[in-house]
């Protein structure tokens, strides 16, 4: 027995060798038959960001890899891909996080070979809360013969929360244009703020603007 294995190895083994080599060609060809691939940019999303922080600049998206079955990849939607940052341990400044497929969120049976970049930049700054007076901006005149007399706004001041290097440069908002082209008595109108900055909010999104008019002189 050992002299016929001994046989079997000794015996062209260059052929013998290619004959597995195909072999394992040809399973490598049966496994991956019916499997595809494709190439998605994704928007990155961010979670549990911690209150006292705002995060104010961010890469946008990532390259993503994906191989699975043809008909999977065929059918998949962008919406059914997420890359989501847990910044629960965030600090503020500048800070760096690597991707991995932890952080993709795919359909069942589809797996992600490459993300590009890996690394991703993030900028976080302390969150400020400031109040600021509200400045309604009239446009248009009144009926002929009549002029404006006065304008209040309610609420006077609203408060708003942004970054800090933002929050501290406003020193009022102001509300979206209210028309008073051809009135002829009291006017009243809710109207929304027109806060331009990136990342600033206000915990009002409107407020009410009275114009009273009376006989020019």
């Amino acid at each position: 027995m050992k002299n016929i294995f001994s046989r079997f190895i000794t015996t062209n083994p260059w052929l013998k060798l290619l004959s597995i080599l195909m072999a394992i060609a040809l399973w490598f060809f049966v496994a991956s038959k019916g499997r595809s691939g494709i190439i998605m940019d994704v928007l990155i999303g961010f979670k549990n960001i911690p209150q006292e922080l705002e995060l104010v600049d961010a890469t946008k998206t990532v390259s993503i890899n994906i191989e699975g079955h043809e008909r999977l990849i065929k059918n998949l939607r962008e919406k059914e891909i997420g890359v989501v940052i847990d910044l629960r341990n965030a600090r503020k400044g500048e800070t760096h996080y690597s991707l991995s497929q932890d952080n993709v969120n795919l359909p069942r049976g589809l797996v992600v070979t490459k993300i590009s970049p890996k690394t991703v930049r993030l900028m976080l700054e302390e969150r400020l809360r400031k109040e600021v007076l509200v400045r309604p901006v009239i446009v248009g005149s009144p009926a002929e013969g009549l002029m404006l007399r006065k304008v209040e706004v309610t609420p006077e001041k609203v408060e708003i929360e942004g970054p800090a290097s933002v929050i501290t440069k406003i020193y009022a908002v102001k509300t979206e244009p209210v028309d008073i082209t051809g009135i002829t008595g009291e006017f009243q109108q809710n109207v929304g703020l027109n806060i331009t900055k990136k990342n600033v909010r206000a915990d009002v999104s409107e407020v009410k603007v009275n114009v009273y008019v009376g006989r020019a002189k």
